[in-house]
């Protein structure tokens, strides 16, 4: 197994699941899915990494092993329902009414002024716009706090001059964000969620079945610390953007390569594995990440897959263009 696909599996959530309510039964979108995740459940399985950091284990080549721990951020998000929120709050209301021992859903009424077509998304709710000059770089400590305030106020400008109502296949915007704030500003990933949700309950509330296929999230990984601390000759300080689908139209087409052989503690808990399909990495030596011959073919599959997504969307990710642009090591990859 390569240093890559341990990384994978290590950064691959298994989210609780629930059966699907019996209002959902003769949805003929949600009908084939017996169980289904709320969002709320997803963020759950990011409390101990947020708070600790998630660890991969890396096999050097002189025999040496380490496990580099990695702190997760919320880099990109975008949430699309496929029915409208006043259907989705009726659906919620029978549910209470049937009885079932299952939250009750929240989701708060979006204007049709709110519905965002993806094909004009360069601006998201929160950030995806082009950033101040000193806030280009997302690695660097140059960005102050007031940069950030002053960002996100143009932001909401932006994003109020450009929305528009027009609904297509991707569904009903609920939200969406890019984030912009240099590491150093970022706060961890749930903590940012439940900062969100103040105003979007749905990121708490909505389920895998409410989502359409077109929403996803990406999750920038940075590197903490490792164990052990001194002794290692070689440079592993390489970060990472991972790219997960929320659907659960997708939910019987993951990565079989990352889900088989997750961790045993991942696999007794159950529940429904969200593993990446799409990866950039940052400063990433071949030598170590790429140490099996089979790992290059997987990488490029999962950049390209990447790449592939943010240009089917038209979505201004920041975090993936500072990555792309200043990776010396991606002559390997292959863009088709």
């Amino acid at each position: 197994m390569s240093n890559l696909q341990n990384f994978l599996r290590s950064v691959t959530p298994v989210v609780a699941s629930k059966p699907l309510p019996r209002n959902y039964m003769n949805d003929p979108i949600a009908k084939e899915k017996s169980e289904y995740f709320t969002l709320g459940d997803l963020w759950d399985c990011y409390e101990e990494w947020s708070s600790y950091g998630v660890g991969a284990s890396i096999a050097l080549k002189n025999n040496e092993n380490v496990v580099q721990y990695y702190a997760p951020c919320l880099s990109a998000i975008q949430i699309y329902t496929i029915k409208s929120p006043t259907i989705l709050r009726n659906l919620s209301e029978n549910h209470a009414i049937d009885g079932l021992d299952l939250e009750l859903e929240s989701v708060s009424e979006v204007s049709g002024s709110e519905k965002l077509s993806r094909t004009s998304s360069n601006n998201s709710t929160d950030s995806t716009f082009e950033p101040a000059e000193g806030s280009r770089d997302p690695l660097s400590g140059s960005v102050s706090s007031r940069d950030v305030v002053v960002n996100q106020q143009n932001v909401q400008r932006s994003y109020a001059s450009s929305m528009n109502v027009n609904e297509n296949r991707l569904g009903y915007m609920y939200f969406q964000h890019s984030e912009i704030a240099s590491p150093c500003w970022r706060i961890p990933l749930v903590e940012k969620i439940y900062e969100f949700s103040e105003k979007h309950p749905g990121l708490q509330t909505l389920k895998s079945v409410d989502l359409s296929p077109a929403s996803w999230m990406a999750v920038a990984w940075y590197p903490i610390y490792h164990v052990p601390m001194k002794g290692i000759t070689k440079n592993i300080s390489t970060y990472f953007l991972t790219y997960h689908t929320l659907s659960a139209s997708f939910q019987d087409d993951f990565d079989d390569d990352i889900c088989k052989d997750l961790p045993i503690e991942k696999k007794e808990k159950g529940g429904i594995p969200l593993p990446p399909f799409g990866l950039v990495p940052y400063k990433m030596q071949d030598d170590i990440w790429l140490n099996k011959t089979q790992a290059y073919e997987k990488f490029n599959d999962l950049y390209s897959a990447a790449d592939s997504w943010l240009k089917q969307l038209n979505f201004n990710h920041q975090d993936f263009k500072f990555f792309t642009s200043n990776s010396y090591n991606m002559d390997h990859v292959f863009l088709y």
